[in-house]
C-alpha cells in the first residue's frame, strides 16, 4: 500500500512539473502582442465626413466625362481612308451634290468641314479657307466639352481634400484643448489619421483627373491632325481646279 501511495505522489509531482512547463511556454497575451487591426478602406472613407461625399462625387463626374468623350472623340477620329478621293472625283465629274450627301453620311469633323467648303466653292480661296477654320473651329469646341470641368477637378479635388484634413486637424486639437488633464494620444492620433484621409481621397482623385484630362487632350490632337489634313487636301484640289 505505502509503495502505491509513493507512485501515485511521484506522478502527481510529475504531472504539475509538466503543466508548469508548458504554462511557462504558452505565449502571454499582451496588448503589443494582440493581432494589428487591419485597414478597412472603406471603413476610413466614411470617417472623412461630407468631404469624401463631394469628393465622390467629382470623381464620378470625371469618369463619366472620361467614357463619354473617349467614345465621342475615338467615333470622330474613325474616317475612310478614301475619303478625301471620293470628294476629288464627285468635284471632278460636277457631282456637288453627290459629294454634300456623302459628307453628310459619314458624319465626322473632317466631313462637316468638307461640307462646308464644297458649298462655298464658288466663292474666293480666302472665303473658302475663312469657312473651313471657322467649322473646324466649332468642331473642335465640341469634342473639348467637358474638358474644362475635367481639368477643374484635377486641380481642386486635392485643395478640397487638403480643406478636409485642416478641418479635421482643428476639431482634433480643439479637442485636446477641451480635454485638459485627461488627454488621450489614442483619441487624439484618431482624429489626426481620419483628418488625412481627405487629403489622400483628393490627391487621388486629382490624379485620375489629371491622366484622364491629358489622354483626352490627346486623342482630341489626333482628330485636329487629321481635320487640318483634310483641310490641305481640299485646298489645293481647290486651287489646282482654279489653275485650270
Amino acid at each position: 500500500m505505502f509503495y502505491l501511495i509513493n507512485n501515485l505522489g511521484t506522478l502527481l509531482q510529475t504531472a504539475a512539473a509538466t503543466v508548469a512547463t508548458a504554462a511557462e511556454e504558452l505565449p502571454v497575451l499582451t496588448p503589443e502582442s494582440a493581432p494589428a487591426q487591419e485597414m478597412n478602406l472603406l471603413e476610413m472613407a466614411s470617417k472623412g465626413g461630407w468631404i469624401m461625399v463631394v469628393l465622390a462625387l467629382m470623381s464620378v463626374v470625371c469618369f463619366y466625362i472620361l467614357f463619354e468623350r473617349n467614345y465621342v472623340i475615338r467615333k470622330a477620329g474613325k474616317e475612310d481612308p478614301l475619303f478625301m478621293e471620293r470628294i476629288k472625283d464627285y468635284i471632278a465629274s460636277g457631282e456637288r451634290k453627290a459629294a454634300i450627301g456623302y459628307c453628310r453620311g459619314v458624319q465626322t469633323p473632317s466631313a462637316r468641314m468638307i461640307e462646308k467648303g464644297i458649298s462655298r466653292l464658288d466663292k474666293p480661296v480666302e472665303d473658302v479657307q475663312a469657312a473651313l477654320e471657322n467649322v473646324g473651329n466649332m468642331e473642335v469646341a465640341k469634342l473639348e466639352k467637358g474638358l474644362t470641368i475635367m481639368a477643374t477637378i484635377s486641380s481642386g479635388a486635392p485643395m478640397i481634400g487638403f480643406l478636409g484634413t485642416v478641418i479635421g486637424m482643428v476639431r482634433a486639437f480643439w479637442n485636446m484643448a477641451n480635454a485638459g488633464n485627461n488627454i488621450d494620444i489614442t483619441t487624439l492620433s484618431g482624429g489626426i489619421y481620419e483628418a488625412m484621409i481627405t487629403t489622400v481621397g483628393g490627391l487621388l482623385v486629382g490624379i485620375i483627373a489629371m491622366f484622364s484630362y491629358n489622354y483626352l487632350v490627346t486623342l482630341i490632337d489626333g482628330v485636329v491632325n487629321k481635320m487640318e489634313a483634310k483641310t490641305m487636301a481640299f485646298m489645293d484640289m481647290l486651287i489646282e481646279s482654279q489653275d485650270k
